[in-house]
């Protein structure tokens, strides 16, 4: 870093220091300031094609660019944020390793606080692959180490249209356990002289199961629920009003909830593009008809680009403001919210009831176990039975669904069933740890047979090391597999899902596909689909 630049990086901070953003509390269902003031979110989307917007993407080839980390795309940017009258933006997908010192003060200095998306779109919650494993966890945790720093970042979301639509909700426990665990890991920086920082979920607006999405990320142990709500909604096109875009009915649903509730994306499109964006819904947002219950709401999006949902177009280092930036500059500088203290605020809403299994809901309340690096590294250690060192993760494939088939039971302690809560132990760990697994507990049931750990010289028999510091937990394990074992027994199919016995134990990172014969043999083939992490901006 040049001399200017470092000049200039000192004198941010410095600025920033000295006018530093009040940080933000959560008391009920409101925000305040650390002060006392209440505080309702006047926010944009501020990420160039990350996944965001109605729908999400997708794809894990996504690449993302990371909005905070070029001093020179803020210095052109923060001043146009600033002008139109937003005082948080949403990023949805950060780089945890880059230096964003420059670009948060600039923002602290703009009046500006950040919520950022935990995810990024090759290492997210998959909705079509859900899982909860290390490889998440040290991501999730490295965000809100490097993010975390800053007093103008309000929180997080662990999760955007997870679930978008009855067919997926049981991914929405593994996002859950997700919330649990970076909650938890807020905390503990907490206990040593942190502050509060939110973990929160974006939901989509699908009348199928809005409901019980609500209810879920709410309801039991308040230790693994949500601390805030966002609500992505694009009701209100043209020229609509509170009763016909529905926000009536999300006032009267959400007047009962327990935490802060905040549209995390709104601006609909339909009605001549951008440009024919009224921002009357923004006027709405901030009268006395919803300040009651929401606290303000993100509009979608800064940038223009394909999509049609910008509010600047950005060409080389020059951004031009586009007529619907400033219709939405007139509404925010015209939103006056009423508010009251946090003194004078006394919550009285409780969390809601957990929703039950039904066709429209396959989340039980029971949560994937927190992932834990040394239990996967100890019981690999431990095992009898392994893959070969050069096995490539294309093979893994046939092996899991030929052990899976013929020996549900060895596949145990990584089945995960969200329907009935039920989690094997080393579902959390990578695919070649939950394939040693495999292999090891179809040797061990099949009596440590010479020809029960070869697999055509994908599998090795190989002298098992058990560390002392591991025996505690891998005997938890063990109980733990048990427990799945006997779950996974009980039935040939999902009493839930109604899916096989097999495709049910399978590793998160892999697809079952129909049967078929080689040889003598029938397996069933899985395709391994982005392993480990699963893909999809729409999952952050």
């Amino acid at each position: 870093m040049g001399f200017l630049q470092s000049a200039l990086t000192t004198t941010l901070l410095l600025a920033s220091n000295a006018a530093a953003l009040d940080p933000i509390v959560m008391k009920g269902t409101k925000f305040f300031t650390k002060n006392g003031e209440q505080f309702f979110i006047k926010g944009v989307a501020y990420q160039q094609e990350a996944g965001g917007g109605p729908g999400g993407s997708s794809d894990a080839k996504n690449k993302y660019v990371d909005p905070l980390a070029d001093p020179k795309v803020c210095q052109r940017d923060v001043p146009l944020l600033e002008k139109l009258g937003v005082n948080t933006i949403r990023t949805y997908a950060i780089d945890p390793k880059a230096d964003h010192s420059e670009c948060m003060a600039m923002l602290n200095k703009a009046g500006i606080y950040v919520v950022s998306d935990l995810g990024e779109p090759a290492v997210s919650i998959n909705r079509d692959s859900p899982a909860w494993n290390v490889e998440l966890y040290e991501r999730y945790k490295g965000v809100i180490d490097n993010l975390g720093q800053y007093e103008n970042v309000i929180g997080f979301f662990a999760g955007n249209e997870v679930t978008n639509n009855n067919t997926n909700t049981g991914a929405s426990a593994f996002v859950k356990a997700a919330t649990r665990d970076m909650k938890k890991y807020i905390s503990d920086k907490m206990a040593k002289g942190g502050r509060w920082m939110g973990v929160g979920y974006a939901a989509n607006d699908d009348a199928e199961i809005r409901m019980n999405m609500a209810q879920y990320f709410n309801c039991g142990d308040q230790d693994s629920a949500i601390d805030f709500w966002g609500y992505n909604i694009y009701s209100w096109c043209g020229k609509s009003s509170f009763t016909e875009s529905g926000y009536d009915v999300q006032v009267k649903f959400f007047s009962n909830f327990s935490v802060p509730v905040f549209f995390a994306e709104y601006g609909c499109n339909t009605v001549g593009g951008a440009e024919g964006r009224l921002w009357d819904d923004t006027t709405a947002l901030f009268s006395n008809q919803m300040t009651g219950v929401f606290s303000g709401g993100i509009s979608y999006m800064f940038h223009e680009e394909e999509n049609d949902y910008g509010l600047v177009k950005v060409s080389g280092n020059t951004a031009t403001p586009m007529k619907n930036y400033k219709a939405l500059q007139s509404k925010l500088a015209g939103a006056k919210p009423s508010s009251t203290s946090m003194d004078a605020y006394n919550p009285t809403n409780s969390p809601a009831a957990c929703p039950a299994i039904s066709k429209n809901w396959k989340a039980a309340e029971a949560l994937p176990p927190t992932p834990d690096s040394d239990l996967c590294d100890c019981m690999y250690s431990s095992l009898s039975c392994a893959p070969v060192d050069d096995l490539a993760e294309k093979d893994y494939g046939d092996i899991f669904g030929y052990v899976c088939k013929n020996d549900p039971a060895a596949c145990a302690g990584i089945k995960q069933d969200p329907a009935t809560g039920v989690y094997g132990p080393y579902g959390m760990c990578n695919p070649k740890q939950q394939l040693g697994h495999v292999l090891n507990a179809y040797y061990t049931n099949q009596n440590s047979a010479s020809d029960a750990c070869d697999f055509n010289g994908a599998a090795k028999v190989v002298s098992a090391k058990t560390d002392s510091s591991c025996q505690a937990s891998l005997a938890k394990a063990n109980s733990a597999v048990a427990v799945a074992a006997t779950a996974t027994a009980g039935s040939t199919s999902s009493a839930s899902t109604g899916e096989s016995s097999e495709n049910a134990a399978a590793p998160a990172s892999v697809r079952m596909a129909p049967f078929m014969t080689m040889g003598d043999m029938a397996i069933s083939l899985y395709v391994l689909v982005a392993m480990g992490a699963g893909a999809g901006m729409v999952m952050l």
